[in-house]
């Protein structure tokens, strides 16, 4: 069976952010030019189905490309748009205008992602980001004005320096802006990034988890439901394209710096645009064991508050999960970390999905020991 969804990651930006490890470059037209005919290429190589669920176009910022050719990239995409459920493009609002989000509507684009990371002014400078809270909100009446609704926030927290209150302040002006979906993402920071440079430090670790414990019960009250370990959506609105990676389903990857999964064989492109231009087609490939794609099928499906499909893991490896990790899910099970019945979800409890990384942990040193 074919992969059903398609992400293409745009690597252009308008400043780079101190935090961000993306595959990313400043903006110049005429090196997009040259990118866009690339992906061209590599689509026409690469995508074989037209039956396409979900279309995600990531970054980077695809919204830092002109308009003209924001409209070269989504026309190149119309083909396999027909039938998509969820299109999503990420956004930075001070790339966004009225005549972009026209653009998207027309190629049938129905949600966006926006970076908005934090209200605070100071730690805005922080990250080099060049929009504020009120670009924000200006950003989101201009998709809304176009008919673009299902809108979902990005926030960022254990930043260095943060504060308890002004992650709480945080939370509060984005719930005030009425989005369908918020992510929040606890900074780690990564070799080669500006704040790995000035020796940053995110918050220390009992405040992140006071942080996390307070953003799942806030937005909770809120009405967000959360059904992943970062994300939380109100009813009808989570994000169908990246349930199909917690599903651990088949999907194209297209562009420099984008990776995807097709059966026993996950393959990632080059970070380098312009060694992507000379060959768009080229990519790393590597063929995962059977031991190898449990696993990983274990670890993305437990990030879901539903847990995993137990059922399809036995469908793709005639293996019912009990009996491929037996030490482990006793483990678990002693200590109260998963539920008890996996005849269809296998599912940490609340104590378990607090810690889901060490219980993910138990799964992996089984995993190494019998592989």
């Amino acid at each position: 069976m074919s992969a059903m969804a398609l992400y293409v990651h745009v690597p252009f930006c308008l400043k780079i952010c101190a935090y961000c490890d993306f595959c990313h470059v400043l903006y110049q037209k005429e090196l997009a030019d040259r990118w866009l005919d690339a992906v061209q290429e590599e689509l026409s190589a690469r995508v074989r189905t037209r039956n396409l669920k979900t279309i995600y176009i990531g970054g980077g910022t695809p919204s830092s490309l002109s308009c003209a050719q924001l409209d070269r990239l989504l026309t190149m995409l119309d083909p396999f748009a027909s039938l998509v459920k969820e299109y999503t493009l990420e956004i930075n609002p001070e790339s966004l205008s009225a005549e972009k989000a026209a653009c998207m509507v027309h190629h049938g684009i129905n949600r966006a992602s926006l970076g908005y990371q934090t209200n605070n002014a100071q730690l805005l400078r922080q990250m080099n980001r060049i929009a504020n809270a009120s670009d924000v909100i200006k950003a989101m009446a201009v998709l809304r004005d176009v008919g673009i609704t299902n809108l979902s926030l990005d926030i960022l927290y254990s930043l260095p320096s943060q504060t308890m209150a002004q992650l709480q302040e945080a939370v509060e002006a984005a719930i005030a802006m009425k989005p369908k979906h918020l992510s929040l993402y606890s900074l780690t920071i990564e070799p080669h990034t500006l704040f790995a440079a000035k020796k940053l430090k995110p918050c220390d670790a009992e405040t992140e988890a006071d942080m996390y414990e307070w953003i799942c019960a806030r937005l909770e009250k809120a009405g967000f439901a959360q059904y992943e370990l970062s994300n939380f959506a109100r009813d009808g609105y989570v994000a169908q394209h990246n349930w199909i990676y917690w599903e651990y389903e088949d999907f194209y990857g297209i562009g420099c710096g984008a990776w995807g999964k097709e059966k026993d064989v996950r393959y990632e492109h080059t970070r380098s645009i312009r060694a992507y231009c000379e060959n768009p087609k080229a990519i790393m490939e590597t063929r995962l064991s059977i031991a190898e794609q449990m696993f990983e099928n274990v670890m993305m499906g437990m990030r879901l508050r539903q847990g995993m499909d137990t059922v399809r893991f036995v469908e793709r490896y005639g293996q019912r999960v009990q009996d491929v990790y037996p030490r482990s899910i006793a483990f678990l099970q002693d200590n109260g970390l998963i539920e008890p019945d996996f005849s269809s979800r296998l599912q940490a409890t609340k104590r378990g999905y607090v810690i889901l990384n060490s219980v993910l942990e138990v799964f992996l040193e089984e995993s190494h020991i019998d592989s």
